[in-house]
């Protein structure tokens, strides 16, 4: 393509803006030489092998989102509903306010905290829409880097979700980990947990997994909670709840928000990232809410306007679909009933295939134990299998997970579960 730009001449026919150090070419100069080819992506090269694979009996044991019992996604049928009056009432689309849209998140945050809570009732919350779990995060980590006067380190669990490390680092915060697993037992290693919270320095922030700890499956039970969150309040923390899967877990919304209600009923200020990713299906919505438990209205008010001044410039304004299709729901009880049985439905399947996994295991001779798998609650099971073990279910198999040896429970259905089983019990025996 011939230049279309007029050659301006100066005296000695220079060309107007021409060095003789800085060549340009027809594709423009190269700025970005220093940037490296980032590595992919744990989850999206397990979703990569196993569309490439022609096995008929190929499973996907990868992917993070809820699938019915032929491997298919699933659309709620409250959603169904739901998105069929809020496109009836020909709203608009205009911006939703900075903080989101008020029939979603106040909604939002009663579910999580319950009715009676004594934050709502004196109205000691400061809560935004967010861009789901992770943009809810997002707010909160901006907010930490910029007000928290405390220790700016960050205690997350280990493991946790792959996305908590990155988060909190590109706002500016130090990550550091405290013992939560145990891959000897599969399970929780409290002791471990409580020693290490104990050496956490005061006016730390600590990230705790509401339910369906990610990656794990492992949640504390009520006493846990209990015990830890006296420790917490002695060690003087701060905790910060992530909870990505209330009523998705135990198929029970009130039992899932357990933690944080146990929390504010002990005195505690916390706050709370939400995502409506996994209860409502609405992953490509990203429907989510951040909140703030202040001490009193007066602070509430004061983190409510520095959280619209963050959220400005972050993204100005949440997405309104996936909001108003779950405000809907939240706010009509008949839709509101027709949505508990959903997530009920969905979380008994979990559950249910949970419990053939184990029994397949068994019945195919398997010796170990594999308690950890019914034990374990939520979308992902961590079952124990090593690297070498992960590389033989992909080679000879065609079952395709990440190295780890998480599963997402929701690849699991009662067509493939048995095939699965036997895969499981060869490379393990």
């Amino acid at each position: 393509m011939a230049n279309i730009c007029v050659k301006t001449l100066l005296p000695g026919n220079r060309f107007l803006g021409a060095t003789n150090s800085t060549v340009y070419g027809k594709r423009g100069k190269a700025w970005f030489n220093s940037v490296k080819m980032g590595p992919p992506d744990a989850i999206l090269g397990v979703t990569e092998a196993y569309k490439r694979d022609p096995n008929p009996n190929r499973i996907n044991l990868g992917v993070g989102a809820y699938r019915d019992d032929n491997g298919s996604p699933w659309v709620l049928p409250s959603v169904r509903l739901a998105e069929e009056r809020v496109v009836s009432k020909k709203l608009n689309k205009e911006y939703a306010t900075i903080l989101g849209i008020p029939e979603f998140y106040n909604k939002a945050i009663e579910l999580a905290l319950g009715k009676n809570s004594q934050v709502l009732q004196e109205k000691r919350n400061a809560t935004a829409q967010g861009i789901s779990g992770t943009g809810s995060l997002r707010i909160g980590s901006a907010f930490f880097n910029k007000f928290w006067d405390g220790n700016r380190e960050v205690y997350v669990p280990n493991p946790t979700w792959g996305n908590h490390i990155p988060l909190f680092e590109h706002a500016g915060l130090t990550i550091k980990k405290y013992r939560y697993y145990d891959p000897r037992t599969c399970g929780l290693d409290f002791k471990g947990c409580l020693d290490d919270i104990k050496q956490i320095p005061e006016k730390s922030i600590i990230i705790l997994h509401a339910c369906a700890h990610n990656p794990t499956g492992v949640d504390p039970n009520k006493e846990q909670w209990c015990e830890l969150s006296k420790l917490i309040k002695e060690r003087n923390l701060y905790p910060f709840f992530d909870m990505a899967y209330q009523g998705f877990a135990s198929g029970d919304m009130d039992h899932d928000a357990q933690a944080i209600r146990i929390f504010e009923s002990e005195g505690h200020t916390y706050c709370l990232s939400q995502s409506f990713a996994k209860n409502m299906g609405l992953y490509g919505e990203r429907a989510g809410a951040f909140t703030v438990a202040c001490a009193d209205k007066d602070e509430a008010d004061r983190v409510t306007s520095q959280l619209k001044i963050l959220i400005r410039a972050l993204y100005s304004n949440p997405p309104i679909h996936g909001a108003r299709i779950a405000g809907e729901i939240l706010n009509d009880p008949e839709l509101y009933g027709i949505w508990l049985k959903d997530v009920k439905l969905m979380a008994d399947r979990i559950i249910g295939v949970r419990s053939q996994l184990k029994e397949n295991l068994i019945k195919n001779g398997s010796t170990r134990s594999w308690e950890h798998i019914t034990n374990q609650i939520g979308m992902f099971c961590y079952t124990g299998m090593k690297a070498d073990q992960v590389e033989r279910l992909s080679k000879e198999f065609s079952i395709y997970l990440t190295k780890d040896g998480r599963i997402s429970m929701a690849g699991v259905t009662s067509k493939n579960v048995e095939y699965l089983a036997k895969a499981m019990h060869e490379v393990t025996k």
